[in-house]
């Protein structure tokens, strides 16, 4: 395959009337080779985006161009699906049920009238890629999941696209096979070395198979980065509610410490990321594992009342709720069990960087 291209969508803006959906002014890079996830809520705008990427919606207004190695763009904005040569893998694949594994690869290459002989030679390659060398005879009917999934990848990579595509890659697999898939397909993507754009709105996904990944709502691109960006540093409570499990509360930068208040009771700790104080109200973002449960009798904690106690194998998940200042749970990772549903217990801050993030409407 040949070196891929990276993609580059500049001020693009998609509106539907009536429904206060779609995209608005978004920019974003994708480079060469990259493995990028589009995430966010239903209505989003990530779908929106997939397909106006794909040729399949026009964009109101923007610009869309496939990006070359050497750094030449050719604009694509305007171009039907099929001049594209983008492969792309449906949600629920699109399989055709009277045709065989190799068939269905190979449909594509019929499409573009090339000799069965070669079609089926390609097919059979594609298929090896993918892990499915020996399931060319088989009918697609009597796949699992997963390689029904695979099966879609191949007849998307047969076509040697400029990019791929995938809508919601995993969501039709039970829990045990998609945690496997996972892996399983970030390291095929890699060393196949093609550029990626996917759809999910689960996160987990998302950290698990991108480079990167972008949030997008309400049509709007709230921040792009890392896995490890979005969750350790969130550029806006959006990111932050969105991203992981934490309770966003008041808070202030002071020095190198976050301060972190709930009703009268202030703990200081590390700080994280933050965005420009002057004059704005700020939110601590307080993930499961930078939080502690200790006695009650302890002055310095915030007090409060274990709701939910759950054993996570290695570790213990507490709830803890009506803690004086706020209506927010604090959900906490410990390593001890001692503490049972209906308890009163006390939260401590653990040395861990806290994020902090602007409090939404802040000034």
């Amino acid at each position: 395959m040949s070196e891929p291209s990276g993609l580059r969508l500049d001020g693009v803006s998609r509106r539907y009337e009536g429904s206060g959906r779609g995209v608005e002014s978004l920019s974003l890079d994708v480079r060469p080779g990259e493995l990028l996830a589009l995430i966010g809520a239903s209505g989003s705008g990530k779908t929106t985006t997939l397909r106006m990427i794909a040729g399949y919606e026009a964009p109101d207004a923007g610009r869309i161009a496939l990006v070359g190695a050497t750094g030449t763009e050719r604009d694509i904005t305007r171009e039907k699906p099929q001049r594209r040569g983008f492969g792309m893998v449906f949600q629920h694949y699109a399989l055709f049920p009277h045709m065989s594994v190799q068939e269905n690869v190979a449909f594509g290459l019929e499409a573009r009238r090339m000799p069965k002989a070669e079609r089926l030679a390609q097919a059979a390659e594609a298929l090896a890629s993918v892990g499915l060398a020996g399931y060319a005879t088989r009918s697609v009917q009597v796949l699992s999941g997963g390689e029904q999934q695979r099966v879609a990848l191949a007849r998307a990579l047969v076509i040697e696209p400029n990019v791929l595509l995938l809508d919601e890659p995993l969501s039709n697999l039970d829990p045990t096979l998609r945690q496997a898939t996972r892996d399983e397909l970030r390291e095929m993507l890699h060393r196949l070395h093609i550029t990626v754009v996917f759809v999910t709105h689960d996160q987990e996904d998302a950290f698990a198979v991108a480079d990167r990944v972008a949030m997008l709502c309400a049509g709007r691109l709230e921040q792009v980065g890392t896995p490890e960006d979005l969750y350790q540093a969130p550029a806006s409570a959006v990111v932050a509610r969105f991203v992981g499990r934490g309770a966003l509360v008041p808070a202030h930068a002071e020095g190198d410490a976050a301060v972190v208040t709930i009703g009268a009771v202030q703990q200081r700790g590390p700080l994280g990321s933050a965005p420009d104080a002057r004059g704005r109200a700020q939110l601590a973002v307080l993930r499961p594992e930078s939080l502690t449960v200790v006695d009650a009798a302890d002055a310095e904690s915030w007090r409060g009342i274990v709701h939910t106690r759950r054993f996570a194998g290695d570790h213990y998940v507490y709830r803890v709720g009506d803690i004086a200042g706020t209506d927010d749970m604090l959900e906490v990772r410990c390593e001890h069990g001692r503490h049972a549903e209906g308890d009163a217990v006390g939260v401590r801050l653990r040395s861990r960087p806290i994020a902090l993030v602007a409090a939404a409407g802040a000034p």
